[in-house]
């Protein structure tokens, strides 16, 4: 499942709902942890139920990135797709 790590995805439940984020890891269970470098940092990910996140086809590498890189790439995504 490491091809799913850095995958753009928005949340569709919760009180994030509508924001994007990106996949940092997932677990067998059906989880994944994503991070937007603002309210969830790399370092401590939000755990979320697969079937409450919406994939998007784009994918980053996660290489070298840092919160501030996640934030500034999110933030000009979402400026792109709300159009």
């Amino acid at each position: 499942m490491n091809k799913i790590n850095g995958t753009i995805v928005r949340s569709c439940a919760g009180r994030d709902s509508g924001d994007y984020f990106v996949v940092i890891a997932c677990d067998s269970l059906g989880f994944f942890y994503i991070a937007n470098g603002k309210d969830r940092k790399l370092n401590k990910p939000k755990k979320k139920n697969v079937k409450h996140l919406q994939f998007t086809k784009t994918v980053i590498d996660l290489d070298d990135i840092t919160d501030r890189k996640l934030r500034k790439f999110l933030r000009e995504y979402e400026s792109l797709n709300n159009i």
